[in-house]
């Protein structure tokens, strides 16, 4: 389907792409028109629901993805004004992450664009985070760096375009949002603790500890910060538990994690010679990590870009985006229902 074809119908002037995340504990529906932008989003997160548990359920999950995504679906399109059958094609996230819940959008997502008779596609999750920032403006220029530091990922990719990805950096453990969580709740925050100490840090003193930058005395941009979290247990075991050595353990940490990125993004750039950063996923929403990053692009003469704070997390706007990137050049599946828990940003057609 070529841009525009929808025109005819009166109510856009492009492809009007329907979007579906649904890969773990977030559900999010949007449209994106390819002439006039994004029009509506809505997005569900579950997180009541898996805070008495101190993390994701996958069959919980599931099941609430099957009760979210439809009324979220209405209510996207009574805020856009649009109608079901203005849908051009439709996008659902494939992968990677739960299975069960991405079977969910991909089931509901295929059976809608069958009905419909428009086409479908499934689109990386990943791929959603890291063009999230083009939903801005201004959006990065390709080339670029991206950081994508999301729960479960924490990677530099160099970006010649779309689908044109080369990993960088990967992390050989735990992610920057796991070591975060998983530090949070071992000084006793609750799920989902990330966001909890970030706050917590802000009124830790940051000379009391430091924490080691883990993997930047050597060469290389790979991650690992599962270390930070077992020096994070030893410092609390023999610190003590009072609420402000927590809070500077908190600030210790932090501290670490934000600066092994900056180092990790700055060798990226010198390395490449590109001077323009994007920064996505649920940790890009981190104040410190924003600062340093900015502070330090302004010191090179380079630029940093990110995705408003909402589409920082999981959200059906980037996974329609996406989409309307691959649909206009043609790509689409049949109607076999194809999801890929595990799914490398190097295996995608370059468009």
């Amino acid at each position: 389907m070529e841009l525009g074809a929808g025109g005819a119908r009166g109510y856009h002037n492009g492809m009007l792409v329907l979007g579906i995340e649904s890969s773990c504990d977030e559900t999010g529906v949007a449209l994106f028109d390819s002439g006039r932008g994004l029009l509506a989003h809505a997005l569900h997160s579950q997180i009541e629901l898996h805070a008495e548990y101190g993390g994701v359920v996958p069959e919980l999950a599931s099941r609430d993805h099957v009760r979210k995504t439809l009324p979220l679906l209405s209510r996207v399109l009574a805020d856009s004004g649009a109608q079901r059958r203005d849908i051009d094609a439709v996008a659902y996230t494939a992968g990677p992450g739960l299975v069960g819940a991405l079977l969910v959008g991909a089931s509901i997502g295929r059976s809608l664009a069958w009905s419909l008779g428009v086409p479908a596609l499934g689109v990386h999750h990943m791929e959603g985070h890291l063009l999230a920032p083009m939903l801005e403006s201004p959006a990065p220029g390709f080339p670029f760096i991206a950081l994508l530091v999301s729960g479960g990922h924490t990677m530099l990719v160099q970006v010649d375009g779309i689908g044109a990805y080369c990993i960088l950096g990967d992390t050989l453990d735990d992610a920057a949002g796991e070591a975060f969580d998983k530090t949070a709740k071992l000084l006793g925050l609750d799920y989902p603790g990330g966001p909890q100490l970030a706050r917590m840090a802000e009124n830790g003193d940051p000379t009391r500890f430091r924490f080691p930058r883990p993997m930047t005395d050597r060469p290389g941009l790979d991650f690992s910060f599962s270390g930070l979290k077992t020096f994070a247990l030893t410092t609390s075991r023999t610190a003590g538990d009072d609420p402000q050595t927590r809070a500077d353990i908190a600030r210790a940490f932090q501290d670490a994690v934000v600066d092994t990125m900056l180092i990790k993004c700055r060798r990226a750039l010198e390395q490449t010679g590109i001077p323009r950063l994007v920064v996505a996923g649920g940790v890009g929403a981190n104040r410190a990590l924003r600062e340093g990053l900015q502070a330090m692009v302004e010191k090179r003469g380079s630029e940093v870009f990110y995705p408003r704070l909402e589409f920082c997390t999981d959200n059906g706007a980037m996974i329609a985006y996406a989409g309307a990137c691959r649909l206009q050049a043609g790509q689409h599946e049949d109607l076999e229902v194809n999801v890929r828990p595990r799914w490398s940003l190097e295996e995608l057609q370059a468009v």
